[in-house]
């Protein structure tokens, strides 16, 4: 009785706050930095700031470009590059606070990991396999990748509304596809995320492409981001290849979310100009000319024309970055290929406290099936 007496209280003490209810006009898609790198308005951030998100992406496009070939090789398994979607993962985490803020991905969001402080290495041995080096180091405010759609949703709105409980000024930021839109889970988070005021941030990569389904035969709203009003939550739908648009829609997202205003649904409107995963042939389902159009909206060649015109980039800059990047790359990947390989015993380890008999008949036929014993003669 006393237990429920506290946590009434508790729940009367953070009652959900008045919500701004500032929802902007949905229908109308936020540009700033346009494709020839000339400004429709005062960019939101520095040129210094641009170029160290620049070199961000460039990051990300690289990590794309070594673990497809890594994966043609046979040394990782499926992968989800994010080409094409740089400027809506850079911009959007850019708003974050790594040290307060928490991050919870899907599985296409690679540089947003990096930059909310798993180690790249940490993000190969993932890849690798090697699940030890790979576990997310305490103090950094992050979950795990989630490849099932649209199931980091409901975890995403609870922890936000978990930092409001305990009076913390935390934002959450998740990320979906257009895809994961149309999952019950996406209903309930906002849902949740609007009743409860949750300081939470969803983040729509709506990249044309729920794998092959294209957007026309996702949905019949004319913008995932009109739904935000249904919800209560405020809603923007941003150009996704613009790193100044989803900054800035960001920021105030976050900005209003620490404040007590409670959520915020950005759609931002990008192109996956590759494949939807390694396992994927795009030639099946889309045309070739498609592809070559987006490649003119390319979100990296939009900034560095930016900021080339300002005079803060030009081919020695591109040189060294690259050079940077690809030194970064492989310190990395040497560091991942030295972990430890995971054993018998790995496979069942961090996913119950007490194992279910189902988990435990699992682990002995692995052990049977392998023809060994386990990696410290203990049972999971």
């Amino acid at each position: 009785m006393a237990r429920k007496t506290q946590r009434a209280e508790a729940l009367a003490n953070n009652a959900a706050p008045a919500r701004t209810n500032d929802v902007r006009d949905v229908d109308d898609l936020v540009c700033i930095l346009d494709v020839d790198g000339s400004l429709r308005e005062s960019p939101p951030m520095s040129d210094d700031e641009a170029l160290r998100a620049l070199r961000l992406m460039m990051l990300s496009r690289a990590i794309d470009d070594r673990a497809i070939k890594l994966n043609r090789t046979g040394s990782i398994g499926i992968y989800s590059p994010v080409d094409g979607q740089e400027a809506t993962v850079v911009g959007s985490c850019w708003a974050l606070d790594p040290h307060r803020d928490w991050l919870v991905p899907a599985y296409r969001e690679q540089p947003a990991l990096v930059r909310h402080g798993l180690p790249l290495a940490s993000l190969f041995a993932g890849y690798l396999g090697r699940f030890g080096a790979a576990r997310i180091p305490d103090g950094v405010n992050m979950l795990p990748r989630q490849v099932s759609v649209g199931a980091q949703l409901p975890h995403a709105a609870g922890l936000a509304w978990g930092l409001r409980l305990q009076a913390k000024d935390g934002v959450v930021m998740v990320y979906l596809g257009e895809g994961a839109t149309s999952e019950g889970d996406f209903h309930e988070a906002c849902n949740l995320a609007g009743v409860m005021a949750a300081p939470l941030v969803l983040v729509i990569q709506n990249n044309g492409w729920a794998i092959s389904t294209p957007y026309n035969r996702q949905t019949a709203a004319a913008t995932l981001a009109s739904r935000a009003s249904g919800y209560g939550i405020a809603g923007s739908l941003v150009d996704g290849n613009d790193l100044f648009a989803v900054y800035q829609a960001a920021r105030d997202a976050v900005a209003r979310a620490r404040g007590g205003g409670g959520a915020t649904l950005i759609e931002a409107r990008t192109y996956r100009m590759g494949f939807h995963n390694t396992t994927d042939n795009p030639r099946q389902y889309r045309e070739l000319a498609q592809e070559d159009a987006a490649r003119t909206k390319d979100p990296i060649a939009r900034l560095q024309r930016f900021l080339g015109a300002r005079g803060a980039f030009d081919d020695e800059v591109a040189a060294r970055l690259q050079e940077s990047i690809a030194r970064e790359i492989d310190a990395a990947l040497e560091e991942a290929m030295s972990a430890e390989k995971p054993g018998l015993d790995d496979v069942f380890d961090n996913v119950y406290a007490e194992p279910p008999a189902r988990v435990r008949m699992e682990w002995e036929s692995m052990r049977d099936f392998a023809g060994g014993e386990p990696d410290d003669g203990a049972t999971p």
